[in-house]
């Protein structure tokens, strides 16, 4: 991990601002544009608005040209990291020092590189074939294979599945590490557990641990807030599309950018990223047996559910909302962690062309996005001292949705 390339100059930094007019928040939106910051909350400038929390990472050159001008507008700021060079060093140097394997094999608190990921879910292939069964839905733009798990008891008869996803934008690290737990812990307890073996006696799971292959192993090797995909652009020197923008519901509307340099560029037509195409090809063959889609962002502390990209309610709203609610209560009986619950459009903002909102118009009936740890504090650089508690307190709200799903909703 030494050789990690962190192309960022000592001392860029992370605010919190929140503006308190309109006034304030175009004067912001016109200093984003012309600083280049990278916006970590909320993922577009065009959200920027009276009353809504910013954070953005600004490069050390753009640092003091930004807090001269928030000091002289008099807009509050507070400062999220003061050095993201040196926390960065920090982690990269607590990763490199620990063995990142326990002597009884994988260790599942630590951050993981994409081979290595792979690697171990090709070993579970070997050692798991009575619950685990390992197959590619396709390749992504860099030729990488898109490695799907099945999980689950093998049966003759008819199974209802859930589908699971984690790392559809890239630097959410605590995703990818997530949907390695959500296998382990099911491994683990599923003789000594009722409650899972009746989860993965009755259905299958599709989990997806790296959903962007190519964005998560560049945010290892070369820029570790890199979000989007990796895919070129024939008329722009900037790479990528957002995997999360780009599916064909509602296209490159609100909440999402025509300009291939934004983070929330939604690509040059839905389905253009083949990580996207390969995912949404493999759920439209199998929408018959797969009843819920849950797929795994950071940071924000929330748990969404359509729609995404309009305030409207959807028709089987009380069943969704009511495992919302009792998922969400179920994870914070664990460390006491708050997560708001609602539409995602009302409850974070409104973004056209997401995955969930795809799933649910594509005839799955339950689809939910968690936004897990933090708050901002640490932002996407989520210390792997918190993978333990953030799984386990997630895990506790997705078994909650599975038995709610599997008991409760038709």
């Amino acid at each position: 991990m030494n050789n990690t390339i962190f192309p960022l100059s000592y001392s860029d930094k992370v605010i919190r601002l929140t503006p308190s007019t309109e006034e304030e928040a175009n004067a912001l939106k016109k200093m984003y544009h012309q600083l280049k910051v990278d916006l970590w909350h909320p993922s577009s400038i065009f959200h920027v608005s009276k009353g809504a929390v910013t954070d953005v990472h600004i490069p050390k050159n753009g640092s003091q040209v930004l807090l001269a001008f928030l000091q002289e507008a008099n807009i509050q700021y507070k400062i999220l990291i003061e050095d993201l060079q040196k926390t960065l060093e920090k982690a990269s140097s607590l990763r490199t020092q620990r063995n990142r394997r326990y002597l009884s094999g994988y260790n599942y608190e630590v951050y993981h590189s994409l081979e290595e990921i792979q690697n171990w879910m090709h070993h579970l292939n070997k050692t798991h074939s009575g619950l685990i069964h390992v197959f590619s839905i396709g390749k992504s733009y860099e030729g990488r294979s898109l490695f799907v798990l099945k999980l689950g008891r093998r049966s003759r008869t008819y199974k209802r599945a859930v589908w699971i996803d984690c790392g559809i934008h890239a630097r959410e690290w605590i995703g990818p590490a997530f949907c390695q737990w959500f296998v382990k812990e099911a491994l683990l307890t599923y003789r000594s557990d009722p409650i899972m073996r009746k989860m993965l006696n009755h259905l299958y799971f599709y989990i997806m641990p790296v959903f962007n292959v190519d964005g998560y192993h560049f945010s290892w090797t070369s820029d570790r807030f890199w979000r989007k995909t990796r895919s070129r652009n024939s008329r722009f020197r900037c790479r990528g599309v957002d995997a999360n923008r780009n599916w064909k519901v509602k296209w490159c509307d609100e909440g999402a950018s025509m300009h291939p340099c934004d983070d929330t560029y939604c690509g040059p037509f839905p389905e253009s990223e083949p990580e996207v195409k390969a995912v949404a090809t493999f759920l439209r063959k199998h929408r018959k047996h797969i009843r819920a889609y849950l797929s795994f962002h950071a940071y924000a502390q929330m748990l969404l559910y359509p729609y995404s990209y309009k305030y409207a309610t959807i028709p089987n709203f009380s069943c969704v909302e009511s495992a919302a609610y009792k998922a969400v209560n179920a994870l914070r009986s664990v460390y006491g962690v708050q997560y708001r619950y609602g539409p995602a459009s009302s409850t974070l903002y409104v973004s056209s062309g997401s995955s969930m909102d795809w799933a649910y118009k594509n005839g799955i009936p339950y689809t939910f996005a968690f936004e897990l740890r933090d708050t901002g504090h640490f932002g996407f650089l989520l210390p792997e001292m918190l993978i333990k508690p953030t799984c386990t307190e997630t895990m506790l709200a997705v078994k909650n949705i599975t038995i709610h799903l599997l008991k409760e909703c038709p």
